[in-house]
């Protein structure tokens, strides 16, 4: 029977009426900070730690393939992108799939970490890290999947190390050619900036400096995520979701001082990476000797490591006959959240590593 028009007026009324309520309580909530949403909850073990840093391996069904899959992070945000919530989360994603799925977690540096350097991170921390996880797991191999600079020191690592034994090396996001990276480095590369007047007192750059930076980039993205908030708020799961993006987005960490130093004298300035090859700790290191398959994921409207910025990787790191490139429509986060990273990133994501593991 075709409802009459005043019945479908009554009906739509009546929805209004239910969202103005759903939106007044999801406002309060917002307001007062109640109801804060559950990121990083996927259950984890620590395997190593050292100072602030800190490997996870997470728990999940029976694993399916080898090696396990170590996610390396950026050291300017937080690492729970990756496993953001339940649902939406790509640590949950590949332990469905029978993925061995650890995380190398740099903490929230302080002033003893002013002096960390990329050799720090490399030749210390990541080096450790996975000889521990070897030995937990009796798995001499590794996949290493670096999201931005975390990317740079995964390739360091791989292409650096003659026991290195990284046999898969998904670089996520990863910065290759800094003169491409637009306002983000562009007031140090005119020397406008001095990166001396970023450090604070406990010798690193505050996580407020940070966060300015990436806002300066796209100043109205801020109102476009509010204007799409108020739009949705009665959606209890659109809220939750805004929440858990919200939140990461706005917590950046300290950058250590002796490492900015490094990226900005040698990536930004002397653009080093498109030479293919940096030192480290004296020693040469040419991107081209990674010994492993190589899968360059890029994402067409990321803003904070544009295109340009990413795709040389494409061409400097790996054995040409081994390296694929993975071609993404979305942005910067698109790798880890959202609809699209459920329905096309991480599916794509999970047959690569497949196709380049060894099934049990």
């Amino acid at each position: 029977m075709t409802p009459t028009p005043n019945a479908d007026l009554v009906s739509r009324l009546h929805r209004e009426v239910e969202r103005s309520v759903l939106r007044a309580r999801n406002g309060i909530r917002l307001a007062t900070g109640a109801a804060r949403p559950r990121v990083g909850a996927t259950p984890k073990d620590v395997v190593w730690r050292r100072d602030r840093a800190e490997l996870w391996r997470y728990r999940g069904g029976p694993i399916r393939y080898d090696p396990p899959v170590v996610f390396v992070h950026s050291l300017v945000s937080r690492s729970y992108i990756m496993d953001l919530r339940p649902g939406n989360s790509t640590v949950e994603f590949l332990l469905e799939r029978g993925f061995d799925v650890s995380m190398l977690d740099w903490g929230i540096p302080d002033e003893r970490d002013a002096d960390n350097t990329i050799e720090t991170y490399v030749d210390e921390y990541l080096t450790d890290a996975l000889a521990a996880l070897r030995k937990e797991t009796g798995c001499e191999e590794v996949t290493l999947a670096g999201y931005c600079l975390g990317g740079t020191f995964a390739t360091l690592y791989a292409a650096g190390r003659d026991d290195a034994s990284v046999r898969n090396l998904v670089l996520l996001a990863t910065p290759f050619d800094y003169s491409e990276m637009g306002v983000m480095v562009a007031a140090v590369l005119d020397g406008r900036l001095d990166p001396e007047e970023l450090v604070d007192e406990t010798g690193n750059v505050p996580a407020d400096a940070l966060y300015a930076a990436f806002f300066m980039q796209a100043p109205t993205t801020e109102l476009a995520r509010y204007a799409t908030l108020l739009e949705s708020l009665w959606n209890d799961e659109f809220v939750e979701a805004w929440q858990a993006m919200a939140a990461w987005s706005r917590e950046q960490v300290p950058f250590p001082g002796a490492a900015l130093r490094q990226v900005v004298d040698e990536l930004v300035r002397r653009n080093v990476q498109m030479t293919g090859r940096m030192l480290l700790n004296g020693r040469e290191v040419d991107f081209s000797r990674v010994p492993g398959n190589v899968l360059v994921a890029v994402a067409e409207r990321d803003k904070v490591v544009p295109l340009a910025a990413a795709e040389p990787a494409s061409r400097l790191v790996g054995d040409p006959s081994r390296r694929d490139e993975l071609r993404l429509p979305g942005g910067h986060v698109t790798f880890f959240a959202g609809r699209h990273a459920q329905a096309h990133t991480l599916p794509a994501l999970a047959a690569w590593l497949a196709e380049h593991s060894k099934e049990r």
